[in-house]
């Protein structure tokens, strides 16, 4: 096997880095916390403490990222978010 450049090494970071997206959740005056945590349990796989962190960001920050990965990944995440009528994008 031969090794790679440092130029070809440079390259391959840069393609991973830049098929990583982000899952983010958005604030609103509509969903409680309660609905929004149950939520980031079941469909992100979220631990309630990290799914209540989460929804403590929302509600201060206006956003938070909750998930990061494949685009693929995140894309059928959104969309079940959004159906249980919580606004969220991938970027």
């Amino acid at each position: 096997m031969q090794a790679l450049t440092d130029t070809e090494l440079e390259i391959l970071e840069e393609t991973v880095a830049t098929d990583i997206k982000k899952l983010v959740i958005y604030n609103d005056d509509v969903n409680t916390f309660d609905w929004v945590i149950d939520t980031l349990v079941e469909v992100c796989g979220h631990t309630s403490e990290q799914a209540e962190q989460c929804t403590i960001i929302i509600h201060y920050k206006g956003k938070c990222s909750v998930k990061e990965g494949s685009f693929e990944e995140l894309a059928g995440m959104r969309n079940e978010i959004c159906r249980r009528g919580i606004s969220a994008e991938v970027h």
